[in-house]
């Protein structure tokens, strides 16, 4: 009875810590088992999307709002455009509101942040950020400073 209830214990524990271990997958991945269908569509043109991709988070103050659909080059103005969901019980995002993509933690994570504007008219399906700011890509960096200091000299 004794060695039973020990290989039960050792097999309860295993399953608890899978478990542990999937749920750490998702949190660092930032995706979730809830899939919520309430969601609508908009979309966003950069200058530059380095590092950023589909399931990119979309946050405001913080808060995930969304995730990034896809990626891709808009062939007119030969920007990269960006296609997000957004979830529906955020209904009150300005039509100035302004998209920039960040990056987060040490592994540079990238994501795309909202920022709300003044305007009373609201986002709706299928509509275009206007005001965006690009990626800072760290070797592009480097090289400006690398530039300037070799300048000086």
């Amino acid at each position: 009875m004794s060695k039973r209830w020990l290989e039960l214990s050792v097999g309860l524990m295993v399953v608890a810590g899978i478990a542990a271990l999937v749920t750490l997958a998702l949190q660092v991945s930032g995706g979730n088992m809830s899939r919520s269908a309430e969601h609508y569509s908009v979309t966003a043109l950069f200058q530059n999307a380095a590092g950023l991709g589909p399931k990119a988070r979309v946050t405001m103050a913080g808060v995930t709002v969304g995730e990034v659909v896809a990626v891709g080059i808009d062939a007119n103005t030969l920007m990269a455009e960006v296609h997000m969901k957004i979830n529906s019980q955020v209904d009150y995002l300005s039509i100035d509101s302004s998209a920039s993509i960040l990056t987060a933690g040490l592994l540079g994570e990238k994501y795309v942040g909202l920022t709300v504007g003044a305007e009373e008219d609201v986002l709706v399906d299928g509509d275009m950020i206007e005001d965006t700011q690009s990626a800072m890509v760290l070797e592009e960096l480097i090289s400006q400073f690398l530039l300037n200091v070799g300048a000086d000299k």
